[in-house]
């Protein structure tokens, strides 16, 4: 069980990180640092080696923190959205102040390279600065009635306590994204980060104490992948949790949605994808190779929007793979995420790089052949080389499955009409990216295409600004933009009567 503590505790921590004052171990429950019995370690995904101990979180400490959470709650809610808007500032603030810091934690427990880390921390602050200026935005509305003594007006109220499970391959903007809009709508939010990545998410409860976000408001409990189902559980069940905001797997958003359902918790979720990447012989294929290679290799492959089966038109099928194997061989470069020039880091586990593994040599099997890459690489044993494939076809894992990792196998189309079809055929739809030159072509396509976010001549296309999440498996709700308040708010009807 928990025991406070005066202060935070250190980190027993790794040589890159020695001289990060954020470095925190304990859990982050009521305001206070709080140790669990018991400890699991945090891995360097590059190495093996340990980068810090960090308590290891039970049904029983996550009841406490949603204990904390809902008796914040009831003052937390009557906070104006001016003063939540100044303190989520505050956060932000704090964290471009501590940009560095945050971006070497992310690199030493994720893996992905310094420069990569850093774009990830400006991102998640965005949010922080986005939601601190929705806070003041929470608008009803005022309905007229047919009735002439009767006025029917429509308030917006926060849901309450607020469920967070995250995943590893963004640590710090997948809980800004989230946090952010529960705290400008006036929740509170219990925060259970993925097991391999705890860190960023104790740095960024050290910031919100820094600037002042009250006891309780920001809770997170830490756990193994040992304790995850067991916490999971408990965040899903648990009577005073109202809302659940998940991203990860379909498979695991498809328990939660069970447990969800026996109390009809509010839930959002961003779950899998399979992201096709299509480029018709219309296309700019200088544009659409340096697309690809942005979309595909940003993180290893390991992001939920990154083009996971890339159709290309015959007319230029050819030249493309030519070209993405020339660019990939410039500018793709393995190591740890620390090095000079690094672009490609490792994946997250050794689960991961047989994942890609047992890809590959699956087209392989089938007929694929290997244009670049196609083991793993000597750099260590998390590290596989980018990989590009051609002469794919729709009945090799690559294109059924998600790899989520540095694998890009190209199918070869005939039609615009195929195509469409072939992207389509997936049960998930959360993004689609395609390369074309013709207005109407490009109107067809993106209405067609099955996925909640679609880039046209662009390979990056995620944005603080704009709505994020998927159609049919691939989740339900969207985060960011003025859309992603909505997930954690109640519309309430009143009509005044007798007037």
């Amino acid at each position: 069980m928990f025991m406070a503590v005066s202060g935070a505790l250190p980190c027993r921590m790794s040589s890159s990180l020695a001289s990060s004052l954020l470095l925190r171990s304990a859990a982050y429950v009521g305001g206070s640092w709080l140790p669990a019995s018991d400890s699991f370690p945090v891995l360097d995904p590059a190495t093996g080696s340990q980068v810090a101990q960090v308590s290891d979180c039970g049904p029983r400490e996550c009841g406490e923190a949603i204990k904390a959470a809902s008796e914040a709650f009831k003052s937390w809610r009557e906070v104006s959205g001016k003063e939540r808007s100044v303190l989520l500032r505050r956060w932000y603030d704090l964290m471009i102040q501590n940009k560095e810091d945050l971006a070497k934690i992310i690199t030493a427990e994720n893996g992905k390279p310094l420069k990569e880390a850093l774009g990830e921390i400006l991102y998640a602050a965005g949010f922080l600065e986005w939601f601190s200026e929705e806070a003041r935005r929470v608008y009803g509305d005022v309905i007229p009635v047919p009735v002439k003594d009767r006025r029917a007006v429509v308030l917006k109220q926060p849901v309450g306590v607020a469920a967070i499970i995250t995943p590893w391959n963004f640590p710090s903007a997948m809980i800004t994204r989230k946090v952010g809009a529960a705290l400008a709508a006036g929740c509170t939010v219990v925060v259970k980060p993925a097991e391999d990545t705890p860190l960023s998410a104790l740095a960024l409860a050290e910031l919100a104490q820094q600037a002042g976000i009250p006891a309780g408001v920001y809770n997170v409990v830490p756990c193994s992948r040992e304790k995850t189902p067991a916490v999971g559980e408990t965040l899903c069940t648990d009577p005073a949790v109202s809302k659940i905001s998940f991203t990860g797997s379909t498979a695991t958003g498809k328990i939660l949605l069970h447990y969800a359902a026996d109390s009809v918790k509010r839930v959002s979720m961003e779950l899998g994808g399979h992201a096709p990447f299509i480029v018709f012989d219309s296309a700019n294929v200088e544009q659409a190779v340096a697309g690809a290679l942005a979309s595909k290799f940003r993180n290893s492959g390991q992001t939920c929007v990154c083009s996971n089966r890339f159709l290309v038109q015959k007319g230029i099928h050819d030249a493309f793979v030519s070209k993405l194997a020339a660019l990939m061989k410039k500018e793709l470069r393995i190591g740890h995420g620390f090095g000079d020039g690094v672009t490609q880091g490792p994946l997250i586990n050794e689960k991961a790089v047989q994942k890609v593994e047992q890809h590959v040599s699956n087209a392989v099997s089938l007929g694929a052949r290997i244009e670049a890459g196609g083991q793993r690489s000597s750099v260590g044993k998390n590290f596989y080389e980018p990989t590009l494939l051609s002469n794919v076809t729709t009945n090799m894992l690559c294109t059924q499955e998600e790899t989520f990792g540095p694998l890009a196998p190209v199918i070869k189309f005939d039609t615009e009409e195929e195509a469409v079809a072939i992207a389509n055929s997936a049960r998930v739809g959360l993004a689609g990216y395609f390369y074309s030159q013709d207005p109407a072509q490009i109107w067809r396509v993106a209405e067609r295409l099955e996925v909640g976010m679609v880039g046209v001549n662009e390979g990056l296309l995620s944005s603080v600004e704009c709505p994020f999440g998927g159609v049919k498996q691939s989740g339900i709700g969207r985060e960011g933009s003025k859309y992603g308040i909505d997930e954690y708010l109640e519309v309430k009807y009143v009509c005044f009567g007798g007037l």
